[in-house]
């Protein structure tokens, strides 16, 4: 049942970002997901658009957050981060355009019968490194280019190479991103980039679940706030039959919540619940927020208080 729902969200967030601003829905520019800025007509798009340009337009924030531009940054990244508290990570397994698409390509590898990549615990562990260095990356580039003269060509470093660029406009009919930027040898060398990274994403998350979420440095903005976030996945540890059906369910891995007896929401949980779907004990794993219990599993049924 929870499956459906989401399946559900998912599809009409896709439909609602993708294609609402054709119809006059604007979210602006705050959103904690991967709606894409350069989709024509999309309703509302990443905040690391936004975080990457105030990081270089403003040049010093903290200096001129009095003048109209710097709050006008302010009250865009208020709004994420309202957006983030509200919803955590939702945003990742619930909402998100582009983990909608790799959910449609795993489901296509599913309906061919072919079996899914295996990637050993260790291996995915060296590289959660990735999406902190990829956010490190995208504020220290536009940093440079304001305090030390580098090339106004590698504004919004993260957008040049983002696998979302060339991959999302394709739902709108846009193939232009799928194409090499000759102006210059920089643009040449960030549009050989993201089509490389594009083409590589695509197998990726073909063969592996949520393989580009391994690496989504929005993801890692998101964890830095999921101590505050009131929505919690959590665990009671006695009724566990440790079973392992929450460890083989999840779409990225997480083993945390089969084995650890405490604090079971890891760093790259995307809240999909697909754990909480799977579990055979009555009420061991569970879904809290603003103080209630939202989502809990059942042995034969999903079962929701308030």
């Amino acid at each position: 049942m929870i499956s459906i729902w989401r399946r559900a969200t998912q599809h009409l967030a896709f439909v609602i970002l993708t294609y609402g601003g054709r119809f006059g829905v604007h979210f602006d520019s705050a959103l904690p997901c991967f709606s894409c800025p350069y989709v024509a007509g999309c309703s509302g798009h990443c905040y690391l658009m936004a975080l990457q340009s105030n990081w270089w337009g403003l040049q010093m924030p903290w200096v001129v957050l009095t003048s109209g531009l710097g709050l006008q940054a302010l009250a865009v990244f208020g709004l994420f981060v309202l957006l983030t508290l509200i919803l955590g990570k939702t945003w990742c397994g619930w909402i998100c355009p582009f983990g909608l698409v790799q959910d449609w390509l795993t489901m296509l590898r599913q309906r061919l019968a072919i079996p899914e990549a295996r990637m050993s615990w260790a291996g995915r562990d060296r590289l959660r490194i990735i999406k902190y260095l990829l956010l490190l990356y995208l504020t220290i580039i536009p940093m440079l280019i304001a305090h030390a003269d580098l090339h106004s060509d590698f504004s919004l470093p993260f957008c040049q190479i983002c696998p979302v660029k060339p991959l999302m406009p394709l739902f709108v009919g846009n193939t232009a991103h799928l194409a090499l930027d000759t102006a210059n040898t920089i643009t040449l060398v960030f549009s050989i980039l993201s089509v490389t990274i594009a083409a590589m994403m695509v197998v990726g998350m073909f063969f592996k679940p949520r393989f580009f979420c391994i690496f989504c440095p929005m993801l890692a903005i998101i964890h830095i706030f999921n101590k505050i976030t009131p929505l919690r996945l959590t665990k009671n540890p006695p009724t566990c039959l440790a079973c392992g059906n929450c460890s083989r369910a999840c779409p990225v891995d997480i083993r945390r919540v089969h084995e650890d007896r405490a604090n079971v929401q890891d760093e790259d949980c995307l809240l999909c619940l697909r754990c909480v779907e799977s579990c055979p004990s009555d009420r061991t794993l569970k879904l809290t927020g603003f103080g209630k219990s939202l989502i809990v599993s059942a042995r034969r049924r999903l079962t929701t208080d308030g």
